[in-house]
């Protein structure tokens, strides 16, 4: 017992020499690998540490969400992701693989951006409005992509088409990323993503933005309306990001890696790189953290058992 705490340090000393594995559970480009890949070298700095990122991809964010919830509890491997898989998929299947609520600690929430709303421009839609009267009119002629069944860009854009009265086409991609470049390919018609990876293809002009989620227009997007001006549901929905460690990670590694990552988030180049992204820092200490994850779980698990989605 007395050698124990010594132990414990030599532990996290063996950790702190090996590189931190960020896992994102998306392929690159979406809005988690930005982020991650904005605040790395920061974070490299911060800690002292290398920092690899590790695209880890498929069924919504859950594969790369189980390989952290199964890892070592020693600060060397890390969840970087929109939190919301972890508050929808207890809903979704009857058993996952892995506990979010037990099996993983929360270190920090770390942005928030929007979703956007966007189709592409051959849509004979210029506002949201004729978005949906135009989604009323042909039934399952508009492809919406979205990156999983029961993803939040799934479950908002959901309850939006039930409130036009119409119906779209669903098509699943394995992230946001592949999402976006469907409808600026034109094979699907429609897309809600982050602002953070989807203003550069409205910019382009090869998107057409119709609609945001947030309490606010974007300053990037002046002209397009929230949904909340709209009086479409699911108005305060968007793109979290958040950083969590296997349950049972020590208390002096979460705040390690809390101080560490926060740093990077309050640097002002980073925060002007967020802010071009349409991204807000948003850091949040881990008890924060875990009230919103468990109140987020709560309110989207009404909309799910209300609506009969099951994955499994």
């Amino acid at each position: 017992m007395l050698a124990l705490p010594a132990l414990l340090a030599a532990g996290s000393a063996r950790a702190q020499n090996r590189p931190l594995q960020v896992v994102v559970p998306f392929p690159p480009g979406g809005t988690s690998d930005l982020v991650a890949r904005i605040i790395q070298p920061d974070v490299q700095r911060a800690l002292g540490q290398a920092v690899v990122i590790d695209n880890r991809g498929g069924a919504a964010g859950h594969l790369g969400a189980d390989h952290v919830a199964k890892s070592a509890p020693d600060g060397t491997t890390v969840l970087l992701t929109d939190p919301g898989i972890l508050t929808t998929g207890p809903s979704l299947f009857a058993k996952l693989p892995y506990d979010p609520a037990k099996d993983l600690d929360p270190v920090t929430m770390l942005i928030y951006a929007p979703y956007v709303l966007a189709v592409h421009p051959s849509v004979p839609a210029a506002s949201g409005a004729e978005l949906a009267a135009y989604v009323r009119a042909n039934p399952g002629k508009i492809n919406f992509a979205h990156s999983g069944v029961g993803a939040l860009n799934h479950l908002t854009a959901l309850v939006a088409v039930q409130h036009w009265g119409g119906t779209v086409t669903e098509i699943f991609y394995r992230g946001g990323m592949l999402g976006i470049q469907a409808a600026v390919t034109n094979e699907s018609q429609m897309v809600v993503n982050g602002a953070t990876a989807t203003l550069p293809f409205v910019k382009d002009g090869r998107l057409r933005a119709l609609a945001v989620t947030g309490p606010r227009r974007l300053a990037d997007l002046p002209d397009v309306p929230t949904f909340a001006e709209l009086g479409w549901p699911a108005a305060e929905a968007g793109i979290w990001q958040g950083l969590l460690a296997p349950a049972g990670t020590p208390p002096g590694t979460i705040a390690r890696l809390y101080d560490a990552f926060t740093t990077a988030l309050d640097l002002p180049a980073t925060r002007t790189r967020l802010a071009d992204l349409g991204a807000g820092a948003r850091a949040e200490g881990p008890e924060s953290f875990r009230r919103w994850l468990a109140a987020e779980t709560q309110s989207w698990s009404s909309v799910i058992r209300a609506r009969g989605i099951r994955l499994d």
